[in-house]
């Protein structure tokens, strides 16, 4: 078994052709979880940068091996700052305000990140990394939605038809036991309905739950729209 180990760590045909394998099924496993959740980037996007990530580590190798001089570093290097301008392609504004796409820019990264670890032979290192990533991207999203949702701070996002309602919106609020903070007031970027948008943050004295507290918001007099900002 021993010997089996040593001999993948070589570079050969069979280490290589392994740790491409691996870079393929690991990076594909992360990307189908996003390509679920019908995110940007899904399961041939993160397929290809965790393989692009291995192959750069691998002919980083052959370099060296070739010439007999070289930093095996330098190109991995590249691809951790590099895969940024990739990620930053998944982050999207809606035309609510709301940044999305954090997560799936993150895991790109770490995906490759994964890749280099793969390619250079670290293939304990890769797999527990894997592991991790791959609950954090299932298993600890579940959690952090349970915290969330109850939460005693809410940043919420509402349209109104007037700004002379949002002195309303704030006093039922207030009878709702609810403390508002950080309000901003804007002018809706929909020129065919016009409205006043506002972004505020409540926190209440009893913990309930976030869908009951807009519940009881959108009561208020011209609402047009009321949202939880995450």
């Amino acid at each position: 078994m021993s010997q089996m180990i040593a001999y993948l760590h070589e570079f050969n045909l069979a280490s290589v052709t392994l740790r491409m394998v691996l870079s393929m099924v690991m990076g594909g496993a992360l990307g189908l979880e996003r390509g679920m959740k019908r995110r940007p980037a899904g399961l041939r996007t993160y397929m290809l940068v965790c393989m692009g990530a291995s192959l750069v580590m691998l002919t980083s190798q052959y370099i060296v091996r070739l010439y007999g001089s070289g930093d095996p570093l330098r190109m991995g290097a590249q691809v951790i700052s590099g895969i940024g301008f990739l990620g930053a392609g998944t982050i999207m504004v809606t035309g609510r305000t709301q940044v999305k796409g954090l997560t799936t820019a993150a895991s790109l990264w770490a995906a490759a990140c994964m890749g280099i670890a793969i390619g250079i032979g670290f293939l304990w290192g890769a797999m527990v990394g894997f592991l991790f990533m791959f609950l954090a991207q299932t298993l600890f999203h579940r959690f952090e939605m349970l915290l969330y949702r109850y939460s005693p701070v809410i940043d919420l996002r509402a349209e109104l038809d007037d700004v002379g309602n949002v002195g309303a919106l704030i006093t039922l609020a207030r009878n709702q036991g609810l403390q508002v903070s950080e309000l901003e007031i804007s002018k809706s970027n929909i020129k065919t309905a016009p409205s006043v948008v506002i972004q505020f943050t409540v926190k209440m004295d009893q913990r309930r739950a976030h869908a009951d507290v807009i519940s009881a918001l959108g009561t208020s007099e011209g609402v047009l729209f009321i949202e939880e900002v995450k």
